[in-house]
């Protein structure tokens, strides 16, 4: 998969879920992870059993305008609203970065207005926030990896992915 992303929370007060959405982010190959305006100090969670802290960045941010991102870097709110983009119409970033509300809550109005993107999970209701970023993970890796289309019937698919064949550069105005 090609690009980058970093994943995160504003306002998370249950460091067990941020805990939970690091082990996700670490296992789906984030490039960072990142609190901003946490309610609770987060520490090191026992739920993040893959002790992502050893092995990503964790960046914390006071607030909304301490944010720091890469260059070129879109940001990608995940909030249940009328307006969102439903996931599954969402054409992902290169390099990105999403940033999730807190539980019990929804992301402020500043982060709003700093998203690029604001996307929802087309559910009727909100679900747990660690849960939520998995999902929102699992669909950029694959909507964007490299994976064998789907059979038209169920089950796996009847043929391998081809290999990718690395050719010649192409340039435009013929060749050189």
């Amino acid at each position: 998969m090609r690009g980058y992303f970093g994943i995160g929370v504003e306002g998370i007060s249950k460091p067990m879920n941020f805990g939970n959405l690091a082990r996700s982010a670490h296992g789906f190959g984030a490039s960072f992870i990142f609190t901003v305006a946490p309610a609770k100090a987060i520490g090191r969670p026992e739920s993040d059993t893959t002790k992502s802290q050893d092995h990503l960045p964790w960046y914390s941010y006071a607030d909304v305008a301490d944010m720091q991102l890469p260059d070129d870097c879109r940001l990608v709110g995940v909030e249940l609203t009328a307006d969102a983009i439903e996931l599954p119409s969402f054409r992902h970033p290169a390099r990105a970065v999403y940033v999730l509300g807190p539980e019990g809550g929804s992301l402020s109005q500043e982060m709003i207005e700093k998203c690029e993107f604001t996307v929802k999970i087309p559910m009727d209701f909100c679900i747990n926030v660690a849960m939520a970023g998995a999902i929102v993970m699992y669909d950029r890796m694959r909507s964007m990896g490299r994976f064998a289309e789907r059979p038209v019937s169920a089950g796996g698919p009847s043929e391998p992915l081809k290999a990718h064949v690395h050719g010649k550069p192409q340039y435009s105005g013929g060749k050189r």
